[in-house]
């Protein structure tokens, strides 16, 4: 468990621009820290409250809508990681999240993805996505 001295050392750490890092392992560390502790309050979440009912932003159906409109043929029930990180995806994925720059808080985090919806996290069903993987 981290004391809170590190607590508030990662918190200046992800409050900076990502081009004050390089390909830093403890930053990289610490964003899927990050990472895990929102992947497990939004399957908390998922998990317990009625879909129909949860709101996640105050524009959850334009996210969708727009998700749908860009992504309308990606299979989202079983991921295929390919899929996703291609280069053609990822020119897909970019635009579309800075959509939500100034909308959405954290509009560009990574984040951990369940490769097969139907299964809990873990190692063998689980990636990290990022609008520019």
């Amino acid at each position: 468990m981290e004391g809170p001295g590190e607590l508030l050392s990662a918190a200046h750490a992800l409050s900076l621009p990502a081009e004050a890092y390089g390909n830093d392992p403890n930053i990289e560390m610490v964003w899927a820290m990050k990472a895990m502790q929102h992947a497990e309050v939004y399957y908390n979440l998922i998990s317990s409250v009625d879909p129909l009912f949860l709101r996640l932003t105050k524009v959850d159906d334009q996210i969708y809508s727009e998700f749908r409109e860009n992504f309308g043929k990606l299979k989202i029930d079983v991921l295929d990681p390919e899929e996703l990180k291609s280069e053609p995806a990822k020119e897909k994925w970019r635009p579309f999240c800075m959509k939500f720059n100034g909308i959405v808080e954290d509009y560009n985090y990574g984040t951990l993805l369940r490769l097969d919806c139907t299964q809990g996290y873990s190692e063998e069903n689980t990636i990290f996505g990022e609008y520019g993987t």
